[in-house]
């Protein structure tokens, strides 16, 4: 999961299934006596029990392919909104003409403009695709669809870091900040439960001590998902907080400590150098720390979303990005803006309610969900 975590379950997994494929070893001559058996017995049983593993093998591969497709069907249905705004009316753009011109070109740029693409990007984009078709490059139709395609995912392929890994025997602290109402505790859950699954012990920590009821909803994604939380009483200075969890994490040899911070407007100056403090504090225990600096943005914000990641980025450098509610809006293209102004890597995107709607960002993936048919 880009780096978060150990992926304990994952290796197990991977060893048992080239342990099932591994032959029988051939049976001793004590062995046969004992049992009775001839030789010719004990190979027909040992060809039985391999293939039995291979079979179970096959199985497997059969099983984690139909959750592949059911996770990508999952996928196109939370880009619904913005497949039906930007990927039905490029669709239509192009459908039934036999050459590009200037005037599809101009459509194309409102399409886009209109997505939230950004203008910038979409300038760009516009510009490559007029010189390639000046080219002859993408004058039908088919080449002109997978150029754009190309473009697309140039702006978000390019923003790529690995995440930060903590020293041994210390956590990886992942320090999760954003402006209200954007789903940053919801996000901090679903995440929590993730890393869970794949064999990590999580810790959180309650850095928003500010708005009423955050830390007993942090405390119930904790007992959702069986994991410790570390809370103060309301009004607590968040540094101290968190401060107090990486203490208790690093004690405890925790895989990873996820810390909500109090959701801020991104023009409130007191309460951006609040995160500045955490991230000072956090560096006396582990110099290192925080390991990820994720900013959650909700994709419903359009633009304004844009605003929040730059103002947010030059107070704290961001490592990463979660942008939740995709499924909530038809202007979606936003990840194009946001990817291509910051530069940031994309490592989440929110599609639905359930812990599995969280999804690791692959822009492959999410560029055939949206632009196929």
């Amino acid at each position: 999961m880009f780096g978060f975590g150990k992926k304990k379950s994952r290796q197990t997994e991977a060893a048992s299934a080239d342990a099932d494929l591994q032959p029988s070893p051939a049976p001793s001559a004590e062995s046969e006596a004992a049992a009775g058996a001839s030789p010719a017995a004990e190979m027909e049983l040992g060809q039985g029990r391999l293939g039995d593993a291979i079979a179970r093998a096959a199985a497997r591969r059969e099983e984690d392919a139909a959750q592949q497709r059911q996770r990508f069907a999952g996928l196109k249905a939370g880009l619904a909104r913005t497949r039906a705004a930007l990927n039905v009316n490029i669709g239509e753009l192009v459908s039934g003409r036999t050459g590009i011109d200037e005037d599809l070109l101009e459509e194309l740029e409102m399409i886009l403009v209109a997505a939230d693409v950004g203008v910038p990007a979409t300038r760009r984009i516009i510009d490559d695709l007029a010189y390639r078709v000046k080219r002859h490059e993408a004058l039908e139709p088919d080449a002109f669809l997978a150029a754009l395609h190309r473009e697309l995912a140039s702006l978000l392929v390019g923003p790529h870091a690995p995440v930060k890994q903590p020293a041994p025997g210390r956590p990886q602290v992942i320090l999760m900040v954003g402006v209200n109402g954007a789903g940053k505790t919801t996000t901090i859950g679903k995440l929590a439960r993730q890393l869970k699954d794949e064999g990590n012990s999580v810790m959180l920590a309650a850095g928003d001590t500010f708005r009423a009821a955050a830390v007993e909803q942090l405390q119930s994604w904790g007992e959702r998902n069986q994991v410790p939380v570390v809370a103060q009483h309301t009004g607590a200075d968040p540094a101290s907080v968190i401060f107090d969890a990486l203490q208790a994490a690093t004690a405890r040899g925790i895989d990873v400590l996820i810390a909500d911070t109090a959701g801020r407007l991104h023009t409130k100056s007191n309460l951006m150098e609040e995160l500045r403090k955490i991230a000072r504090v956090l560096k006396k225990i582990d110099p290192d720390a925080p390991h990820e600096v994720m900013l959650v943005i909700d994709a419903t914000a359009g633009q304004n979303a844009l605003q929040q990641a730059l103002q947010f980025n030059d107070t704290l450098p961001l490592t990463g990005i979660a942008l939740t509610k995709l499924d909530g809006t038809a202007k979606g293209g936003i990840i194009f803006a946001i990817a291509d102004r910051l530069r940031v890597p994309l490592r989440f995107i929110g599609v639905g309610e359930k812990v599995e709607d969280l999804r690791p960002f692959d822009a492959e993936t999410f560029l055939h969900a949206l632009l196929s048919p």
